[in-house]
């Protein structure tokens, strides 16, 4: 029972996969790790340096910008979860609007980007006893990870648990735009050139369509072998 081990979960956009890993981070004793706010945080970045907005984006300026961006998780006790660090502000709150979530998938298509946060992500999990989500970490980031999980569920399902998520945040955003930004954000991500979203072979496929967070997580659960 002390074995360590490596828990990849990957997935579509608002399949609540960050909710999932957080949960058996903190069942395990294991470091979470949401690499979905690294590159959240890069898109906030260009947005700030107007390298992005809409129907405009400066790819250029970003990857000559990437030395100067830093990246740190810092836990939050009160939280129970490490928040997202950018330059040594927390952007936290800032990297979870709609505005943010409308470029962070044209940011996470290039290359130089990928590579970046991928190095680091790796650097993360040396030790194991980790939980990492994302689009590529089972492919890429940990093609190896002990355990694989590929979250799925409808665009509409998807698109309503975000839209309740905003709406309790006070942002104002139809459910239109939100669904809309779902549907856009799986197109990039599985038709990108580099490291697109894709099922790993070994990976277990979980629709959550249909199932609370705690049977999601009992389910789960049982899946995790030492």
């Amino acid at each position: 029972m002390n074995k360590k081990i490596t828990i990849a979960i990957d997935g579509f956009s608002s399949t609540g996969k960050s909710t999932l890993a957080k949960e058996l981070a903190m069942h395990l004793g294991y470091v979470y790790v949401d690499t979905g706010a690294m590159y959240r945080a890069v898109a906030f970045f260009a947005m700030q340096k107007g390298f992005i907005r809409k129907d405009f984006f400066d790819k250029e300026s970003l990857i000559k910008s990437l030395p100067n961006i830093k990246l740190v998780f810092k836990f939050n006790s009160d939280l129970g979860f490490a928040e997202m660090y950018l330059n040594g502000i927390n952007i936290e709150k800032e990297i979870r609007t709609i505005e943010v979530s409308n470029f962070v998938s044209l940011v996470a298509e290039i290359s130089e980007v990928r590579s970046k946060l991928v190095e680091q992500q790796q650097e993360m999990g040396k030790n194991k006893d980790i939980v990492m989500d994302g689009r590529d970490i089972g492919t890429i980031v940990f093609p190896d990870a002990d355990l694989k999980i590929f979250m799925t569920a409808s665009p509409m399902t998807r698109a309503e648990r975000r839209f309740k998520e905003l709406q309790k945040k006070g942002d104002k955003v139809t459910f239109d735009e939100v669904l809309k930004n779902v549907e856009e954000r799986d197109y990039i991500d599985t038709h990108r050139d580099d490291s697109p979203l894709v099922k790993a072979i070994d990976a277990i496929e979980f629709d959550n369509s249909n199932v609370t967070k705690q049977e999601q997580f009992e389910k789960v659960l049982k899946l995790v072998k030492f």
